[in-house]
């Protein structure tokens, strides 16, 4: 209140000097650096997210939403710590949680798009792909037409939007801890990763394996002469 101002204690400029040399001063201004830090980094983010012409999971067909189709995926990247390099590529369906795993290194749009068709060869069903924002998708136009595929955005920080490729990825990382030098993982590495992916048992699945819905799923597909054929073949 007015006419207090004589009850306030006065405080030297040596005093405020001790305190902020002080083990509590130290403290307060670690901590206001922190936030700044945090602050710049925000920043820094939402500066690489400008990626033109996306189409947005709101727009994406309820067939696709309810998992009633084999063939749509989710992909994302796991990424090396700061001493490491590289990238690895992860593809999952979103109805039968079949993984798909591709090295990228080094990291680049073109390596990108090669471990992209590296999956489209073995994983021939894929039709759309729902992923994140990385700016590895600058030119996600152009790879819509390599893989003749749709590709589907989240919005910018909903990881949560593309769920089941983020549990793959935690499963990777049993295998492949943070901060690891991607570079030095063999593809013959990655493939054992994958086959385990593929055969594990999966409530969601009815206790099924990734891989044997796969495999059910392509041989309701074959022609019946085809179908026929194997049978001789077996008897």
């Amino acid at each position: 209140m007015p006419g207090h101002e004589k009850d306030l204690p006065r405080i030297s400029a040596d005093s405020i000097e001790r305190f902020i040399k002080s083990v509590h001063g130290r403290k307060i201004e670690a901590r206001r650096n922190s936030l700044k830090k945090r602050k710049q980094r925000r920043r820094r983010r939402t500066r690489t997210t400008a990626l033109a012409d996306r189409t947005f999971i709101d727009t994406r067909p309820k067939i696709i939403e309810r998992r009633q189709r084999v063939g749509d995926a989710e992909a994302d990247f796991i990424v090396s710590g700061k001493s490491g390099k590289g990238y690895v590529l992860t593809v999952a369906d979103r109805k039968i949680r079949t993984a798909f795993l591709e090295k990228v290194f080094p990291v680049s749009i073109v390596r990108m798009e090669k471990a992209f068709l590296k999956i489209k060869q073995r994983y021939p069903e894929m039709r759309t792909v729902t992923t994140d924002n990385d700016l590895l998708f600058v030119h996600h136009k152009r790879l819509e037409k390599l893989l003749c595929v749709k590709i589907y955005f989240c919005h910018p920080y909903h990881s949560w939007e593309k769920g089941t490729i983020e549990n793959v990825n935690g499963e990777v990382r049993k295998d492949i801890p943070k901060r690891s030098n991607l570079s030095v993982y063999t593809p013959r590495f990655l493939r054992t990763i994958e086959d385990k992916l593929n055969n594990r048992y999966m409530q969601c699945l009815r206790f099924a394996t990734p891989q044997e819905m796969l495999d059910r799923h392509r041989k309701r597909k074959k022609p019946p002469v085809e179908r026929w054929k194997e049978k001789q073949r077996v008897s």
